[in-house]
Formats: structure tokens, C-alpha cells, sequence
């Protein structure tokens, strides 16, 4: 009797353990709302067209006591699945539903809060107050006490929007710098004389201070020698990175703002008027630059400014340096 019984019932499993149409493997993505039960998807199955027959769905759930490790989120379905391979696969991974997020080359925290705010991701200023509290966060080397700016790389992340964690984006980008930066000049940067802050310091300035790739190490080495040396003209010598003065502007191509801060001697980014770095970077550079910073190319040159089409024109001395000016038309 009791055999007779359990062939009985999986016959009648078996007669609702049918697949909609066998040949039609046509994808149909389907969304499982957080809290779903398995039997209430029979009527949102059928809706949509991935299979003909909800209550045989759901008497198959209950014959075959399936269906209770189903999962929330996107799944890839079909026609030609029965209900147990549907249950399957609700209860496996779901598609991720990420997009791409870009943080620009060059962009200081401010933009990037204000991007992933514009996405509707995060509350504006979120961000913002994450990535100025470095304690909570982890890096193989030492990360500056007051801002993460500078050492948020800047790269297309795939994003997933429904469970976006600023605190864990932010960790993910400090991961970007060591893997991409840190990791594979690990030697030379403790071999170097400067110290990871100071490199990211100086990636960050001529990130935004040369537009040519192939010119990045030329404008590092004249940085850095302004940096470490006497200039010949004068003693001490400052860097003169007009770049630094746009960091506290709320619009970064503020001309007045910059202007007023240009002029400004208290101002502890104005590199013009104060010796040595500025406290922190200016933004977030790219590799090109962050390599540029490490590996700085020796020349003859003390100064360097670009003509009208953005082409570097770099001299020897303040005399030339002066005729530069003149002759390519450059306050």
C-alpha cells in the first residue's frame, strides 16, 4: 500500500512537472520582490508568459515540498524549464543589475559625492563624510588622517544600485590604488624618498597640470627639483601650480574664485605664494600620473608653461622662462 502510495504521488508531481514548451528557449528576465513565497510567483509566472499554467505550478510546489530556499532579485528563465528547474534556479544566484559608474580622472571627493547623489545612490554628502574619516578604512601603507582625497582611483566600477554601500565603494577604491599603484612599485616606493602621500600629492598636481601623457615625467621632474632644491633665481623656491588654487573652489573652473586665491598668501593651497606641497591632493590621479610622480624625468629645466594649444614650453631659467611669456602670449 504504502509503495503504491508514493509511485501515486510522484505520478502526479511528474504531470505537473512540465515545461510550458520544451522548444521555446526564449530568455525572459524575471524580478523576485523581497518576501515572495514560492507559491505566490505561480500568477506573476504565468503574467509575463514563462508558464501557461499557475496552478499546476503551485501543485507542484506543494506536492513536491520545493521551493523554499527561493531568493530575491533578477533571474534568467524560459519556456522550455519545467517547475522544478524554475525552482532551481530561484534558488540560486541572481543577475546582478549593475551598472557602470566612472570616477573621472582628476575629480575630488566633492564631484564624486555629487555624482553618485545625481544617481539617487546615496544622500548628498554621504560620501563626502565617509572619505573624511580615513580611520575607517584599510591600505598597506599609511593613509592620510583627515581625507582620503587623492587615494580614491579613479575607474568605471560596475555598481549594484539596489545594495550600493558608500563605506564599501570607498574600500574598493582604495583596493583599486594599491592593486593598480602600490602593489607593483611596492619596491621602488620604499626605496624612494618620498612617501606614499607625498607621491599621491604629486600625481594629483599633475593630473590636472599636463594634459600630454608623454609629458608627465619631464613636469614631475621639474616639480620635484623646485621641491627639493634651491631655485637659481631666488631661495627658497616654490612650486607655481596654479592647479592647487582651484581645490578649495566649489566650481572648479571658478576664474574669479581662482583669481582671488591666487592672491591669497594664507591660503594653504596657493603654491605659488607658500613653499612645498599643499597639505593634500588636489584630486584623484591617474595611473599615468601616479607613475609619473614616482619615476620624475632630470632636465635643465626650472619652469615651464603652455602656449595657447595646451603644447609645453618649458625653460631653463626665470630669464627664459620670462620670454616665454611674451612670446606665446601667457600671463
Amino acid at each position: 500500500m504504502l509503495w503504491s502510495f508514493i509511485i501515486s504521488c510522484q505520478l502526479m508531481i511528474d504531470q505537473y512537472n512540465v515545461p510550458a514548451d520544451g522548444l521555446d528557449t526564449t530568455e525572459f528576465l524575471f524580478d523576485v520582490p523581497k518576501g515572495s513565497s514560492a507559491r505566490s510567483l505561480g500568477p506573476k509566472l504565468k503574467k509575463e508568459g514563462i508558464i501557461d499554467d499557475a496552478d499546476g505550478f503551485v501543485n507542484y510546489i506543494k506536492l513536491s515540498k520545493e521551493g523554499g530556499c527561493i531568493k530575491a532579485g533578477r533571474f534568467s528563465l524560459n519556456r522550455s524549464m519545467t517547475p522544478q528547474q524554475i525552482l532551481t534556479k530561484l534558488c540560486g544566484t541572481p543577475i546582478p543589475n549593475d551598472k557602470p559608474f566612472t570616477v573621472v580622472e582628476g575629480w575630488r571627493i566633492r564631484e564624486i559625492d555629487h555624482a553618485l547623489a545625481k544617481e539617487g545612490w546615496i544622500k548628498a554628502g554621504e560620501y563626502k563624510k565617509l572619505a573624511e574619516n580615513p580611520s575607517q578604512f584599510k591600505a598597506p601603507y599609511a593613509l592620510p588622517k583627515d581625507t582620503l582625497e587623492g587615494y580614491l582611483y579613479p575607474e568605471t566600477y560596475m555598481i549594484t544600485p539596489d545594495r550600493f554601500d558608500a563605506k564599501k565603494f570607498i574600500q574598493r577604491q582604495i583596493d583599486m590604488l594599491t592593486n593598480k599603484f602600490y602593489t607593483p612599485n611596492k619596491q621602488a616606493i620604499k626605496s624612494s624618498k618620498r612617501s606614499m602621500n607625498q607621491l599621491v600629492i604629486m600625481a594629483s598636481m599633475l593630473e590636472r597640470e599636463e594634459p600630454t601623457k608623454k609629458n608627465l615625467t619631464l613636469v614631475s621632474g621639474i616639480l620635484w627639483k623646485r621641491f627639493d632644491e634651491p631655485c637659481p633665481s631666488r631661495n627658497p623656491c616654490t612650486l607655481g601650480v596654479d592647479a592647487t588654487s582651484h581645490y578649495t573652489l566649489e566650481n572648479w573652473n571658478d576664474r574669479k574664485g581662482l583669481l582671488r586665491n591666487l592672491k591669497d598668501r594664507s591660503d594653504p593651497y596657493n603654491s605659488r605664494l607658500r613653499e612645498g606641497l599643499p597639505p593634500t591632493a588636489i584630486g584623484s590621479p591617474s595611473i599615468h600620473s601616479l607613475n609619473a610622480a614616482l619615476n620624475p624625468k632630470g632636465s635643465v629645466y626650472w619652469y615651464y608653461l603652455h602656449d595657447k594649444n595646451q603644447i609645453l614650453r618649458p625653460a631653463k631659467n626665470g630669464r627664459g622662462h620670462e620670454q616665454n611669456r611674451r612670446k606665446y602670449n601667457v600671463r
